[in-house]
């Protein structure tokens, strides 16, 4: 019989795939907005450059040529921030939502738990740097204002360089736009969107990591610490992979994200009947669990599938992919990417509903 603390590490892996999942549904709504947006502003620049001869070229000339650019690329990005800002807000009362049952379900006897303030936990994901780099972190806010900022700087710079170089306008808007024959992805505006795909997972794993930080503070009579969980295959970082089993106080230690696109996640130590001061034997407990205390291992992605029957590792992987897993033939890192299975908040709350259901909540 697996203890409480087990029970919760393991539906934590479960859980992150859910929110990579739902971050990939956001991503594609955005593409899908950006996409949009990108066949106008590709007819502005062709239109501005087509006024602009290479020998009255001037910086101001270009700027006042390009403002249309920049409001339509502005314009577009105010929604992009929009649109995240709006599924954040439902992320943290989902989240806050999911870990509330979560506890009651695991637990093995009614014990009170405490619930978080949705509107503090949300304006505290925005306000509380997450790593970007190795050079520093920013808040979600200010990363969110940068990203429109950058792409406006790198299309004029293109511009700018592609005139100084006498270059046609076809082989300007091909570097912004990219090429048909690669799939337009070797142009500036792919870039842009792969910055965007890396912010919005980094967003999603922050927001919900900071609500859980939340829970785990709101709730810190019952637990002893919080475990870093990372997921072990050979894409994962090594400050990542370091940290993974790690035991720290509630309030403090190196949360995740760690970086852009980081897979790691926590998870809460629940204490046992002793140190709650319950005079209860563990044997007599419970049906469910042990509330020993006794910390889950730190265990690999694919240790954890494996453990899991057929239709889980097909859910997971697909139906093809998972038979080649159940043959040793496959490689377990290349499990999920921004072209994976999609699933929106809604989806993931009827599922949730179905599983405490089954728990007997």
């Amino acid at each position: 019989m697996q203890t409480v603390n087990e029970q919760l590490a393991d539906e934590a892996i479960s859980h992150s795939i859910d929110l990579t999942r739902y971050s990939n549904s956001v991503i594609r709504r955005i593409i899908a907005l950006l996409n949009k947006t990108d066949r106008d502003l590709v007819n502005q620049i062709t239109a501005a450059l087509e006024r602009l001869p290479a020998e009255s070229f001037t910086v101001e000339r270009l700027d006042a040529l390009l403002q249309s650019v920049r409001q339509t690329n502005a314009v577009a990005y105010q929604q992009v921030s929009q649109l995240i800002e709006t599924e954040l807000k439902d992320l943290v009362q989902y989240e806050a939502a999911y870990q509330y049952q979560l506890f009651q379900s695991t637990l093995p006897v009614q014990v009170s738990v405490a619930a978080v303030n949705v509107g503090q936990v949300y304006a505290a994901a925005l306000a509380r740097p997450f790593s970007i780099s190795k050079d520093g972190a920013v808040p979600l806010n200010e990363y969110l204002k940068g990203i429109e900022a950058n792409r406006a700087a790198k299309i004029r710079n293109a511009i700018r360089m592609g005139i100084v170089e006498g270059e046609p306008i076809d082989k300007i808007v091909r570097r912004i736009m990219g090429t048909k024959s690669l799939n337009y992805a070797d142009g500036l505006m792919e870039e842009s969107r792969r910055h965007v795909e890396g912010m919005v997972r980094t967003s999603v794993s922050h927001t919900a990591d900071v609500t859980r930080q939340k829970f785990y503070a709101e709730n810190n009579d019952l637990l002893k610490g919080w475990q870093f969980v990372a997921t072990l295959d050979s894409r994962t970082s090594i400050t990542c992979a370091s940290l993974s089993g790690k035991i720290f106080p509630i309030g403090s230690g190196p949360r995740p994200p760690r970086h852009i696109n980081c897979r790691s996640t926590s998870v809460p130590i629940v204490k046992s009947w002793k140190e709650l001061g319950i005079d209860l034997p563990e044997s007599k407990a419970s049906t469910r669990a042990s509330m020993d205390g006794q910390i889950a291992e730190d265990i690999t992605f694919t240790k954890w599938l494996r453990s899991k029957p057929a239709s889980v590792q097909d859910d997971i992987l697909g139906a093809t992919r998972g038979k080649l897993f159940r043959a040793n033939k496959i490689e377990i890192d290349k499990f999920t990417d921004s072209k994976g299975r999609v699933i929106s908040l809604d989806q993931l709350r009827k599922k949730n509903a179905e599983m405490f259901a089954k728990a007997g909540m």
